[in-house]
């Protein structure tokens, strides 16, 4: 079904304090014909099961479309808890990131210590990659280990030869990193899952790191699909059922901890389009796979890609404080698009956000700020939008006129707000 896209241009509204960031415009975007499709409860979003919604038994859960970030359901997604060996991947991130910036390479060696033998290796009883105490082995060799079969052992090397030891690696590094992917909640007190009262994270921050990686290292993301891993001549392999389960799956991470039951991170590539799903606190390994099989199976099933705004089309406009010009407009330089679902039934609301009226001078190409896109009353997607012209500085008069009426607004609103 054609999408009809209503973009009136009286529509654009102010709501409270543009200082601090609020909505400068508002466009209602319906797919279809259907009615609005509000979420059962406040942590639960998508239609109902009869409706051709997902209905699942994960306590925590969410599947996103990957190259736009459209979230097409999530359930608990903002709940902290244990990310068992899920966590692996911010490990993984911190060493992609580390050889990317040239900071370490994969032929670098790391000792396994006492302590990585001892704590993740084969006396731990966990997960390994069997490696041999007071050996030397490779950065590419122990992020095998440490994706492929999840070696505990491998994430303490990497941790101890990058950070000295495992805990300045998790708060100095892993934290650090976490906080500059906008993954506020996340927190780390260890490189590899294993109980910790400080190891938390939610499905929808496990997401984002996952569509991170996938899209920021796509070499790299490989090793997350190969199938098993040989060291200390032990093969093992990959702990991700999907990998064999599902056509196109080809990663991320599994995890079980006592504290944070079963869970998962998987991906998988059908027709051209990629979903990420993340489920935890599942009370068995088939549990955890057959619902994020199941979630993947009806996210491929149910939605498909549409363009909401072409690539350099005019998204809003933005007002400019001290300007040649009032406003300037707003753009992205690609195609917005969200998952909607193929049985029209989506209403979706678009809202330009950013912190304003923006001082001039502006240059072309500049961030001002975000589309933001509702689907019923949970953020499905968020861009970026750009100022398409530059915009120089106004004459005194027009400084002048302009501080004038922000000072109007403040002490109008200062009393609006005391009442």
């Amino acid at each position: 079904m054609a999408a009809q896209t209503e973009i009136p241009r009286t529509s654009f509204a102010r709501a409270g304090r543009c200082w601090r960031g609020l909505v400068a415009a508002a466009v209602v975007l319906a797919i279809g014909c259907g009615g609005v499709v509000y979420a059962a409860n406040n942590s639960v979003q998508g239609a109902k099961k009869e409706e051709g919604g997902f209905d699942g038994d994960a306590p925590t859960a969410i599947l996103v479309e990957a190259s736009s970030g459209s979230v097409l359901f999530e359930k608990n997604a903002d709940e902290l808890r244990a990310p068992s060996s899920m966590m692996k991947l911010m490990t993984a991130e911190v060493v992609f990131d580390a050889i990317k910036k040239g900071d370490i390479k994969l032929s670098d060696e790391y000792r396994i210590s006492e302590n990585a033998w001892r704590r993740g290796g084969a006396p731990s009883g966990t997960s390994t990659m069997f490696a041999a105490i007071n050996s030397k082995v490779s950065v590419d060799d122990l992020l095998h280990g440490a994706i492929i079969p999840s070696g505990n052992d491998a994430c303490i090397a990497l941790a101890e030869g990058i950070a000295g030891n495992e805990h300045t690696f998790a708060t100095d590094f892993m934290t650090k990193r976490a906080r500059e992917l906008g993954m506020t909640k996340s927190t780390f007190g260890n490189s590899n899952g294993l109980p910790d009262p400080t190891n938390k994270m939610t499905v929808r921050e496990l997401a984002v790191l996952a569509r991170h990686i996938i899209l920021t290292y796509p070499d790299r993301y490989k090793l997350f699909g190969e199938k098993e891993f040989t060291w200390n001549k032990i093969r093992q392999q990959n702990r991700n059922p999907l990998l064999n389960a599902l056509p196109g799956a080809d990663g991320l991470k599994t995890g079980y901890t006592k504290e944070g039951g079963y869970g998962m991170v998987g991906s998988a590539v059908q027709n051209d389009t990629r979903l990420i799903v993340v489920v935890n606190g599942l009370e068995d390994s088939e549990d955890r796979a057959t619902e994020a099989k199941k979630m993947l199976e009806w996210g491929f099933r149910s939605f498909e890609t549409r363009v909401l705004i072409a690539a350099n089309q005019p998204v809003g406009y933005a007002r400019v404080f001290g300007g040649e010009s009032r406003s300037v407009k707003l753009v992205s330089p690609d195609p917005i698009k969200v998952m909607v679902s193929k049985n029209g039934n989506d209403k979706l609301l678009a809202r330009v956000i950013y912190s304003g009226p923006v001082k001039a001078p502006i240059t072309a190409g500049q961030q001002i700020g975000v589309v933001r896109v509702w689907r019923g009353g949970n953020v499905a997607m968020e861009t970026p939008v750009f100022a398409a012209d530059a915009v120089g500085t106004g004459s005194t008069m027009r400084r002048a006129l302009d501080g004038a009426q922000e000072l109007v607004i403040g002490m109008f609103r200062a009393g609006v707000e005391k009442l």
